[in-house]
């Protein structure tokens, strides 16, 4: 039986599944981050501390990286809707994934948090 977290994954269908489970394998690959099963979704802490989490968007049906404190950072294809803190990156899980825009949002996010 999988767990809760593993279980997220593994319920989806293609190509979703796949979108999801390389940004969790890059989340996965920073120093001090840590993958937690929180509020029904996963949820990933750096040094301890809340950081970003993974979902997939009601409206756009795409998934989508969560950004704890996103509020603090000024790029353009963060999305902050009706979130007074988090900003949002979708990912069209029909293309390639942009990598490095993660990458690079990824970097000003934890910075905030060193």
């Amino acid at each position: 039986m999988l767990n809760p977290l593993d279980n997220f994954f593994e319920q989806k269908d293609e190509p979703m599944k796949s979108c999801l489970q390389y940004l969790r394998l890059l989340l996965n690959g920073y120093e001090d981050i840590t993958e937690h099963w929180k509020y029904g979704l996963p949820f990933y802490y750096y040094k301890g501390k809340m950081f970003c989490y993974l979902w997939i968007h009601k409206k756009f049906h795409q998934p989508y990286i969560g950004l704890v404190d996103g509020n603090k950072i000024d790029h353009e294809d963060l999305l902050q809707e009706k979130r007074a803190r988090m900003k949002i990156l979708l990912i069209n899980h029909l293309e390639d994934i942009p990598e490095e825009k993660i990458k690079s949002i990824l970097k000003q996010a934890l910075a905030l948090r060193s």
